[in-house]
C-alpha cells in the first residue's frame, strides 16, 4: 500500500508529517529523511491498530494537491 504524506517545516526546527488518509497519524524528524522513515513507522503502527481493532483499512481515494496564489489588498 500507498499513502500520500505532507511534510512541513516545524516552527521549533526539523519537519513533521500527517497522513491525510489516515486522521490522527503524524510524526516528525529534524531531516526530511528522518521524518519518512518515522512516519512509515507511524502508518504500520496505524494500520497494524486498526487490524487489531477490526476496522477497515482506509484507501486512498485519488486527489490533487496544488497550490492557488491570491492577491490580498486593503479592505475600506
Amino acid at each position: 500500500m500507498e499513502y500520500t504524506i505532507l511534510i512541513y517545516h516545524a516552527e521549533e526546527g526539523g519537519f513533521w508529517a500527517e497522513v491525510p488518509t489516515l486522521p490522527g497519524c503524524y510524526s516528525q524528524g529534524e531531516t526530511i529523511e528522518e521524518t519518512m522513515g518515522n512516519i512509515k513507522e507511524a502508518i504500520e503502527a496505524h494500520l497494524l491498530a486498526l487490524t487489531d481493532e477490526q476496522k477497515e483499512m482506509p484507501t486512498e481515494e485519488e486527489f490533487v494537491i496544488g497550490r492557488v496564489k491570491v492577491e490580498v489588498t486593503a479592505v475600506g
